[in-house]
C-alpha cells in the first residue's frame, strides 16, 4: 500500500482535506490552536476510516463559534479528551473505538478476575 493510498483510506479525498486545511488555516489563531490540537489527537487516536466528513464539521463548529466569538472552553469544555470522543462517537467509523476499548476492557477484567481466583 503507497502512502498516498493509506492517507487516502484514513482521511480520505485528498481534495476535501486541501479545502479543511485551507479553512482551519483562515480561523483566528486561538480556535486554529484549538482545531490543530483536536486533529493531532484524532491522528494518532484515529477515526477508524475516512473522517472526511467528521473533520469538515468540526471546522464547520470553529467557524461557527469564531464568527460568534464563543469563547474555547465553552466549545470543548473543561475535559478536551471527553469533548473529541464525544463526537467521534457521532461517526460510524468512529465506532470501532469505543468497541475496541471496551472489549479491552471486559478482556483485562476476565484476566484479573480469573488470576483472584487461581491464588
Amino acid at each position: 500500500m503507497s502512502i498516498s493510498t493509506f492517507i487516502s483510506k484514513v482521511i480520505g479525498d485528498k481534495t476535501q482535506w486541501r479545502q479543511y486545511k485551507a479553512r482551519a488555516k483562515q480561523l483566528p489563531p486561538s480556535y486554529r490552536t484549538a482545531l490543530e490540537a483536536l486533529e493531532r489527537y484524532l491522528t494518532y487516536f484515529g477515526t477508524g476510516g475516512d473522517g472526511t466528513a467528521m473533520y469538515a464539521d468540526l471546522v464547520d463548529l470553529f467557524e461557527q463559534s469564531a464568527a460568534n466569538q464563543t469563547p474555547i472552553r465553552q466549545i470543548v469544555g473543561e475535559d478536551p479528551v471527553e469533548f473529541i470522543e464525544a463526537f467521534v462517537r457521532n461517526y460510524p467509523k468512529g465506532q470501532w473505538i469505543l468497541r475496541e476499548r471496551e472489549r479491552l476492557t471486559n478482556a483485562l477484567a476476565r484476566a484479573a478476575e480469573e488470576q483472584a481466583k487461581s491464588v
